[in-house]
């Protein structure tokens, strides 16, 4: 099933003549290098309007040139367009109780923790909302080498905060909810979201561990000089999911612009209770769209939404969600103005050094509200 057999595309225009701002920012992106390439689009009132790309692979001309359609590694995304929307449906489907303590999924979660045993109130809510008082980032990768090596260092991470009291987006918070859901659904994520998700939907670019052969279609993320010695393309960047075969809860998920748009039209059309989504309710996403504690706090279950300086730039809604992906990838849905804009793009190539995206973003989403 072709995602665009379910999603209507506008009838053609020269995007341009539209969306000539969008395409100046992204233009000045590439000769700044914030990026070599990028692929971009917006879903508006049901439909398509704008689908494009621009620049190629890699700085190098002689690379191929990146096409609407180009599959990236798009990294935390990973964390909503696979985790989040798993535990939307297993929770919809009274599989998966919000308020479950990870102990109970998870025994190995509970032994020599600090500060005291605060271990046991660490539930799933809590790791949805990146506020279980565990740590941000650890570079496991530097000790761990197998994936129950890597599963036995987080499980054994002590926590920093008092559960629900401080907010702190945390990689291995992610990667324990992936296995406490491989535990509920006793099967892989990786396999029963490509089942119950990714082919429900009909997307078909969207997956964890590209097959070899496709590895050369894919822009490349790094030179990795540091841990692989060799150029990663085709297989995910992140070092913990790489360490997890390929598939964490938290990375692993490479996708293209009409997948993200026809899963970004689902979670529109489920909140606005039309009768047209096939997956997700409205109760649902209305639950997993509302912001957690503490106050301040941007983080809702799984998902991100705007705050000051946001990536989102001025003119999404509160009531918004979307995520980033630290390859250089986004998405971002306005629940009220029924807008979706996924902009891709391999912004770690040829290393991690550049943060120019940072100033890119905003100003693209700025121009793509504009437009509209």
């Amino acid at each position: 099933m072709n995602p665009e057999d379910i999603l209507p595309v506008a009838s053609p225009v020269d995007p341009r003549s539209r969306f000539d701002s969008v395409y100046r920012i992204l233009d000045d992106a590439i000769a700044a290098r914030a990026f070599p390439g990028c692929a971009f689009g917006v879903l508006a009132g049901g439909e398509v309007v704008l689908k494009d790309a621009l620049g190629r692979f890699t700085y190098d001309e002689g690379t191929p040139a990146v096409t609407a359609e180009t599959i990236y590694d798009v990294a935390s995304i990973t964390k909503v367009a696979a985790t989040t929307a798993a535990a939307m449906l297993l929770h919809q489907r009274g599989l998966l109780d919000l308020d479950t303590p990870l102990g109970e999924l998870l025994p190995g979660f509970v032994v020599g923790r600090a500060p005291g045993e605060l271990a046991r109130y660490v539930k799933l809510r809590h790791l949805l909302a990146h506020n279980s008082g565990l740590p941000g980032y650890v570079e496991f990768f530097r000790t761990a080498t197998t994936p129950s090596a890597l599963y036995r260092s987080c499980l054994e991470l002590s926590l920093e905060a008092e559960p629900g009291a401080r907010a702190e987006y945390s990689d291995p918070g992610f990667i324990l909810l992936g296995k406490a859901l491989e535990v509920l659904t006793r099967e892989y994520l990786a396999t029963w979201v490509r089942r119950e998700v990714f082919l429900a939907l009909g997307l078909a670019a969207t997956g964890f561990c590209p097959p070899p052969g496709a590895r050369s279609s894919i822009p490349p993320t790094e030179e990795d000089t540091a841990l692989r010695q060799r150029r990663i393309q085709g297989e995910v960047q992140d070092e913990h999911a790489w360490l997890l075969n390929g598939a964490g809860g938290h990375a692993g998920l490479f996708s293209n612009v009409p997948d993200l748009l026809r899963f970004a039209g689902e979670i529109l059309a489920a909140a606005a209770n039309t009768g047209n989504a096939l997956l997700f309710d409205a109760a649902t996403v209305e639950i997993f769209a509302q912001r957690q504690s503490p106050e301040g706090s941007s983080r809702a279950l799984g998902w991100d939404t705007p705050s000051e300086n946001s990536s989102s730039g001025r003119h999404f809604s509160p009531h918004s969600i979307g995520h980033l992906g630290f390859s250089g990838c986004s998405l971002w849905i306005d629940l009220d103005a029924g807008i979706a804009v996924a902009l891709l793009t391999n912004r770690t190539w040829p290393d991690r050094q550049s943060q120019l995206i940072r100033a890119v973003r905003p100003a693209f989403h700025d121009a793509v509200r504009e437009a509209l």
